[in-house]
């Protein structure tokens, strides 16, 4: 699926954690739909070696094994650059209970080097990667963009930070600049391994492995779980936005349904025929109860529309899975 009518053969990206989940699924948008250079900046601290090695075939990539708290990596990965698109981050609220200051070193230190380098370098569009978790407690669905309240983790004001700091720029340097609030993005490389691990490849191992599959709480939590195309769709809309309306934004990108983590279970279960039942167990500190997203703004302004609902976008992971872990 194409989400652009621009030609973009000569133009150059930056993807900056393009060997992460999402960050490599638009990487490869690009490379198919003919972007003129596609460069990744990356560390492997959370990203893959194996995300890097699917597009050793294009010559027209080039992968940068670099840090962005870093500044001069980030200088040097912004050149000759039109376009960033900063997905890297340490994600996970859990993570960032445990180790604020790493959380914060990365996603508000990072991200301050790698909008600057961007800023100076002269890119005509910066695109980065915000979270629903910034809406914290305000009770009120669906999520609004300009409602937000108390603030629930680290990582949650980490990615509050950005989103200031990218008004600042947009303001004080006039860049163009467009943050993406995602709401619980999932599909095939989602990294199901270690303490950190998304929940869907988790459910899928466990049942598969036939080992302890866990809920935290009672399962009733909601999400507005999104396929990770519609993320991309929104990212490639973003970066090529043909109205300066668009951009000195923020937008939530889900699909504007939600559903019960209990569904979510009952779903895999079915699409895997597996009779696993799953262990409850005391809810996670940080966690969000209900999450659904009002998608307005970025139908409006950017022109996303998402092209899977959940459970469309449910079967394909699931099968995904199912094959790299037979």
């Amino acid at each position: 699926m194409v989400f652009h009518t621009q030609d973009i053969s000569q133009s150059s990206f930056l993807v900056t954690g393009g060997a992460g989940f999402i960050g490599s699924h638009i990487v490869e948008y690009l490379l198919k739909n003919g972007a003129g250079k596609v460069r990744v900046l990356d560390n492997l601290s959370t990203g893959l070696q194996n995300n890097i090695d699917l597009f050793a075939g294009y010559p027209n990539f080039e992968f940068i094994d670099g840090d962005i708290r870093n500044a001069a990596i980030c200088r040097q990965a912004c050149e000759g650059m039109d376009f960033v698109d900063h997905q890297a981050a340490l994600g996970s609220v859990p993570r960032s209970i445990i180790d604020p200051v790493a959380t914060n070193e990365v996603n508000v230190g990072g991200f301050v080097n790698m909008i600057t380098a961007a800023k100076d370098a002269g890119v005509k569009a910066f695109v980065y990667a915000s979270s629903s978790s910034v809406y914290g407690d305000e009770p009120n669905l669906p999520k609004k963009e300009e409602r937000t309240g108390n603030l629930l983790s680290p990582y949650a004001v980490s990615k509050m930070t950005d989103e200031l700091y990218a008004g600042v720029f947009a303001k004080q340097y006039k860049l163009k600049v467009a943050g993406l609030r995602y709401f619980n993005v999932f599909g095939p490389r989602q990294d199901p391994n270690g303490p950190y691990a998304a929940v869907i490849p988790l459910f899928v191992s466990g049942m598969m492995d036939g080992t302890a599959v866990y809920i935290n709480g009672d399962g009733e939590q909601t999400r507005d779980f999104t396929y990770v195309d519609n993320a991309v769709q929104a990212n490639i809309r973003a970066l090529l936005a043909d109205s300066d309306d668009a951009y000195g934004q923020v937008y939530n990108i889900a699909v504007g349904e939600n559903f019960t983590v209990n569904f979510l279970y009952n779903g895999i279960r079915e699409i895997l025929g597996a009779k696993h039942a799953p262990t409850y167990r005391e809810p996670r500190s940080g966690d969000i109860r209900d999450s659904l997203a009002d998608i307005s703004k970025a139908q409006k302004l950017l022109g996303y529309q998402p092209s899977y609902r959940f459970p469309d976008g449910l079967r394909k992971t699931v099968e995904y899975f199912r094959e790299i872990m037979k």
